[in-house]
């Protein structure tokens, strides 16, 4: 992005506002603040119809499907989600491409005037404006200039008090519930369901995917208190396969709500998109009951997400980039990554980083059937903890080089695999993907 873009622009503006991923603090999230923004703003939220995705793990990967199947009915949509990779306009766009320059442009300039007009003091609460709050309040300005039909928002973190729960959706949709920043939302999975079902509004439908049975009976005690109509997907699915293929991955899925089974070939792969595939067309066929299903299995078809089991470079050897950075989520990515083949042949290779908050002793075992393993750190944005990232592989009995310089351990692992012509997983954080990203393009 050049320096001059309307989105720089807006993102050099925002680097003055609290963001908690660098500064976390327990006590500062409410809806308040949130709710005077849309008040000032005249009500962005409320200016096209909207799906609200909440869970630990999927979605985005849900959120890019919901937003790929309203699109080919022919709906104008906008996407909401996060973290972006290389390019913020990867957080707010259309989900095929980003907006254009004269939608963000209008909305920047409408934002940064009307915020930068408030007199702290009439804000509530001791604190001030949050950068997620600010990127929430973009997109609902964005959509709204765009006159989009459609927002599916992803939120940021936990539900209850996210900065996207001042939306009055048509639908609500919970992914799986896993252990994920406990120090914010509780640190058992039904304390953070709690916090995810938060999302869930007087009379509006709620679906949610395969749940632990304290989970479940979180969400089903919250919906019966708001008197939502709640699906679980577990009780509605009766066929869910799936069958890797070069490219992607053939699934096949049917319930009561679909006149025939779904059988379509996903750009997303691993085992768990199967799953959010139907959690996706569920959601959508439960405002749209009538929608055809031709529409599901083509807008499934087109769905991609940056950086989720991305396969690029050589077919016969491939770099396959994933931000996978828990214990859960690296195990489906080398699930995926056997199912492919890619232990069968020319030993596979490595290139691993992780911010220093990750549980890197139990992540290490995970990769001993990987050959030539590089370490760095995930780029410049993200504490890292060096010492710790070689010692868990050390225990782990694992040979590996450690390069401290993330862009010679990017070129260096790229090289070597290339010579080798080995497939090269690049995984651990987004932060290192984006590196890799710039690094060079990866086709």
């Amino acid at each position: 992005m050049s320096e001059n873009t309307p989105l720089a622009v807006f993102q050099d503006w925002l680097e003055s506002y609290l963001n908690f991923e660098r500064l976390p603090q327990k006590n500062i999230f409410w809806l308040d603040t949130m709710q005077f923004l849309c008040r000032r703003f005249n009500h962005p939220e409320n200016s096209c119809r909207s799906v609200h995705v909440a869970g630990s793990k999927g979605k985005g990967s849900v959120s890019v499907m919901i937003n790929s199947i309203l699109r080919a009915a022919g709906f104008k949509c906008g996407l909401y989600t996060s973290p972006h990779i290389v390019d913020f306009s990867e957080r707010i766009g259309t989900g095929a491409q980003p907006l254009s320059d004269a939608v963000y442009e209008a909305a920047v300039k409408e934002v940064m005037y009307s915020v930068d007009s408030i007199i702290p003091d009439t804000l509530p609460g001791n604190r001030p404006i949050t950068w997620f709050e600010l990127v929430t309040l973009f997109a609902f300005v964005c959509f709204r200039r765009e006159h989009a039909d459609w927002g599916v928002f992803e939120t940021g973190l936990g539900g209850r008090l996210d900065a996207t729960n001042v939306l009055d959706p048509d639908v609500c949709v919970i992914t799986p519930i896993e252990l994920e920043h406990t120090e914010f939302l509780g640190n058992t999975v039904e304390l953070i369901a709690a916090e995810k079902a938060g999302i869930i509004k007087p009379g509006v439908p709620v679906c949610i995917a395969p749940q632990t049975p304290g989970v479940r009976a979180v969400f089903e005690q919250k919906a019966a208190e708001a008197g939502a109509a709640v699906m679980f997907l577990d009780d509605i699915l009766t066929d869910c396969t799936h069958e890797f293929v070069s490219g992607g991955m053939n699934v096949r899925f049917d319930a009561p709500l679909f006149s025939r089974p779904i059988r379509t070939t996903l750009r997303l792969s691993g085992s768990f998109q199967a799953i959010n595939a139907a959690l996706a067309a569920a959601a959508v066929k439960t405002v749209y009951p009538d929608m055809d299903e031709s529409l599901i299995e083509y807008g499934l078809s087109q769905a991609v997400l940056p950086g989720r089991f991305e396969v690029t470079g050589n077919p016969a050897y491939p770099v396959i980039l994933d931000g996978a950075h828990t214990v859960r989520s690296i195990m489906f990515t080398l699930e995926t990554f056997g199912a492919l083949g890619l232990f069968g042949g020319t030993p596979p290779q490595l290139l691993f980083a992780c911010a220093a908050d990750k549980d890197v002793a139990s992540l290490a075992p995970l990769f001993r059937g990987f050959e030539h393993i590089t370490l760095t750190r995930p780029g410049d944005h993200k504490q890292s903890d060096p010492d710790r990232l070689c010692k868990a592989f050390s225990a782990a009995g694992l040979s590996y080089e450690f390069i401290p310089d993330y862009a010679e351990a990017i070129r260096t692992a790229r090289s070597r695999a290339e010579e080798c012509r080995a497939p090269l997983l690049i995984t651990g954080s987004f932060y290192l993907l984006a590196e890799v990203k710039k690094a060079a393009p990866l086709r």
